[in-house]
């Protein structure tokens, strides 16, 4: 089998400009901004760490803007992630576990790998949760 590396995420958004000055001031790094013809823009920035980016511009989806959902950032310390989010500007709600499939406020009791977790959303109400991940699980 080949080696599949998810490498981009397209992102709706419905103002360029402000979806880039948003994840910018995150400190996502900027990776491209170009636009090769009238009717494309791409511009592609990479949050600290990861080896995947997102993508969003003119011409790259149909998608309504907002309509990302949920799409996972992955964090060793939520609550240092959460307030680093905040000190950049991003509304970012508390931290939660679950318990029988109902949110709690607050962190996993025992800070249980991949058990915490908290939200926040772009300008266009595009969704990330934010996972906290310690230990990955056996083959991972």
């Amino acid at each position: 089998m080949v080696d599949m590396k998810l490498e981009v995420v397209v992102v709706p958004v419905s103002d360029v400009d402000r979806a880039k000055a948003f994840y910018e001031g995150l400190d996502w790094r900027l990776d491209a901004d170009i636009s090769p013809g009238e009717d494309l823009r791409i511009v592609q920035l990479t949050p600290p760490g990861s080896a995947c980016s997102v993508q969003f511009g003119v011409g790259l989806t149909s998608a309504d803007p907002g309509s990302a959902q949920t799409t996972y950032l992955v964090v060793t310390d939520i609550e240092e992630a959460r307030k680093g989010l905040i000190d950049a500007g991003a509304e970012v709600g508390e931290v939660f576990h679950r318990e029988d499939g109902e949110e709690v406020s607050g962190p996993d009791p025992d800070r249980q790998t991949y058990g915490s977790f908290a939200r926040f959303s772009d300008p266009d109400g595009n969704t990330w949760l934010l996972q906290e991940i310690t230990e990955r699980l056996p083959g991972r």
